[in-house]
């Protein structure tokens, strides 16, 4: 028996095998519905809609009587019928799908170069060229090339290094090419390749002599990679891309189950590197630079990302005592790491402080310069796992307060990712026509909204606290009329407000929402309380908050605060920093100097659990009201309440 796709190739058919989900026939043919509880039927999002042929569903708890009765069924919960004949056609809505491969836009707002001059850095890649002339061999002289070479290396101090077998494979017939004249490539105490001094040769390129290298960043969302040229700092061009391991859970919980009790740690490392080795090779292809010449490579993930990446099991990361494999990782050659770049070059992992800090915030702390300063900094990314750390040049704390992945789109019921058709800003305004003005990211001049994404919720609920819609508890107000009553409605997951109706459907933020929502905010704020208290200090000594994440480029400060996800301070000192985690892992590609300042600010960094620290709890139930139960530490959202 066949699947076949409404829409799709007209002969196009996927085979569907009896006992196989849905979800895992479209898997196996490269087609990727989202799925953030890992096909348990949990989450609802692998949505799709029967158009022919007899199925059987073994599970709808998350689908509304509505969506039921017009044939609407979960991905991985549908199952062939025994005794069916003919082929099962479906449609696949957008919201379900991800599609794997889609770049997206990489902001470059921030000058590089000028980041590397302001921080005092110099350009000074970790790959090195020594020029070395060897005495080419004569009749009586049976001195093998590797230590003709060896012979050449030690006047210039280089006795140490080591040679792959990549390296040595290719190493007589080069040096004979270049005619016993060449520049070593060097990194990290091993050797990479041998350059003709003309540019010539067999890893010859159009820009003769340059030394590549690429900066990846491992997000547990997305994938994004910089292509650079070493010796001058210049960013030649960058890509991005969906992690494709969400197809295996949106979370790294879920990705650490998998690839523990699901016996998937290859196959998610072999994801991940599929994501990486397109876009290396994308950006490489459209500048005429083989992947052979990038030399060096610097990764920059959280900790349970860097183990995937790596292929080591993460199952303990999510054990009590909470304990990584491995915190400082050696050096990799290109061919272990199984990236297409040099087969000997160098392949750096940023630094983890523990399970759930790990080298995007190492990464980020050293781009926000935070270290650098007298000032007392706070650092925020924001994200699933939430990282706070507070510090300045002479000492760091930090802390990770799980915030899921609501913010993301996951748990909500028409949640997403802020992508296009995602409603990123709201504004409610009573008695002037039109209640409720939605931003709809790629839409704005005809509004199509398709779900909402962390922005947009935040400006929902932000907006129906100080409109009075929901209370401090984020309960609807029971004494709503008019047009507002009008919004509030019982639906299946319980009340809800409609913020959009069209053509693409309605998106709706429900009660079940909105508590999930407090959660995730209630999380970050506590885990910030708790940090400051720590150091016994008050949120009166932060001088800067730096907010990092891709989250963070959408975020509206004044509604943040208004909700208690953000702590009320001027605004002025707030700066927002976007992608720090593929920033420091650029400082690292460019200067050898920036890896070991890296280095320098996980070994000073002291960790705080906040599961086992006795006020987190206590922090934690205070914000979960609307902004908190202590509203003095909000007094600007008084302010506003007292006007309202």
């Amino acid at each position: 028996m066949n699947l076949r796709i409404k829409g799709g190739p007209e002969n196009e058919k996927i085979p569907l095998k009896e006992g196989q989900s849905v979800l895992d026939a479209l898997k196996a043919s490269g087609v990727y519905l989202t799925a953030s509880c890992g096909g348990k039927g949990t989450c609802g999002k692998c949505r799709i809609k029967i158009v022919e042929g007899q199925i059987r569903m073994e599970g709808s708890a998350r689908l509304t009587g509505e969506e039921r009765a017009l044939g609407v069924a979960l991905a991985c919960q549908t199952f062939l019928k025994e005794g069916s004949q003919g082929d099962i056609v479906i449609d696949i809505p957008e919201s379900s799908r991800i599609v794997v491969g889609d770049k997206i836009a990489v902001s470059r707002a921030q000058d590089l170069l000028g980041l590397v001059s302001s921080m005092g850095g110099r350009i000074e890649p970790a790959v090195k060229e020594a020029q070395v002339e060897l005495p080419p061999p004569v009749i009586g002289d049976h001195t093998s090339d590797l230590d003709r070479l060896k012979l050449a290396l030690d006047p210039l101090g280089l006795q140490g290094l080591t040679f792959s077998r990549d390296f040595l494979a290719g190493l007589g017939e080069a040096i004979r090419a270049a005619n016993w004249k060449a520049g070593l490539r060097h990194a990290g105490g091993s050797a990479v390749s041998l350059r003709h001094l003309d540019g010539e040769g067999e890893n010859k390129n159009k820009n003769k002599n340059e030394k590549f290298g690429a900066a990846v960043d491992i997000g547990t969302t997305t994938v994004v990679v910089y292509l650079v040229e070493l010796e001058t700092g210049r960013l030649i061009d960058a890509g991005s891309t969906y992690n494709s391991q969400i197809r295996y859970g949106d979370d790294v919980i879920t990705r650490i189950v998998h690839a523990t009790e699901g016996d998937g740690l290859d196959e998610l490392r072999g994801t991940v590197l599929e994501d990486i080795n397109g876009l290396i090779n994308a950006t490489a292809q459209r500048h005429g630079i083989g992947t052979g010449d990038i030399e060096f490579t610097v990764i920059s993930g959280n900790t349970t990302m860097s183990h995937l990446f790596w292929g080591l099991p993460p199952g303990s990361i999510r054990e009590e005592p909470y304990v990584p494999t491995v915190s400082y990782f050696p050096l990799l050659k290109g061919a272990e790491a199984g990236l297409n770049m040099n087969r000997s070059g160098a392949v750096y992992t940023m630094p983890c402080i523990a399970s759930y800090v790990g080298g995007d915030i190492v990464s980020g702390i050293l781009a926000s310069g935070m270290t650098r300063k007298k000032e007392i900094a706070l650092f925020m990314d924001i994200g699933t796992n939430g990282e706070v750390a507070v510090g300045n040049d002479e000492w760091l704390m930090t802390a990770a307060c799980s915030a899921g992945p609501c913010f993301e789109g996951s748990g909500i019921r028409h949640g997403m990712r802020a992508t296009e058709g995602a409603i990123e800003s709201v504004k409610i305004t009573p008695g002037l026509g039109s209640l409720v003005e939605i931003g709809v990211i790629g839409n704005h001049s005809k509004p199509a909204a398709r779900g909402i994404c962390g922005s947009g919720m935040i400006d929902a609920i932000s907006e129906m606290f100080l409109k009075g819609i929901i209370d401090r508890k984020g309960k609807f107000v029971p004494s709503a009329d008019g047009e507002v009553a009008d919004r509030i409605r019982n639906g299946d997951w319980g009340q809800e407000f409609v913020l959009s109706q069209g053509l693409a459907g309605e998106v709706t933020l429900t009660g079940v929402d909105i508590e999930n929502i407090l959660r995730a905010k209630a999380a970050i704020y506590a885990g910030v309380s708790a940090l400051i208290k720590e150091v016994g200090l008050d949120l009166s000594a932060i001088e800067k908050v730096y907010i990092a994440g891709g989250f963070g480029n959408y975020l509206n400060v004044e509604k943040a605060i208004i909700i208690g996800m953000l702590p009320d301070l001027p605004r002025e000192k707030f700066v927002f920093l976007g992608n720090t985690s593929i920033t420091g892992a650029y400082l690292g590609l460019v200067s050898e100097g920036f890896l070991r300042e890296a280095e320098e600010i996980a070994s000073k960094m002291t960790y705080l659990e906040l599961s086992v620290s006795p006020g987190f709890m206590e922090e934690y139930m205070s914000a979960l009201f609307l902004p908190h139960t202590d509203s003095s530490q909000f007094p600007t959202v008084e302010k506003l309440l007292e006007g309202r």
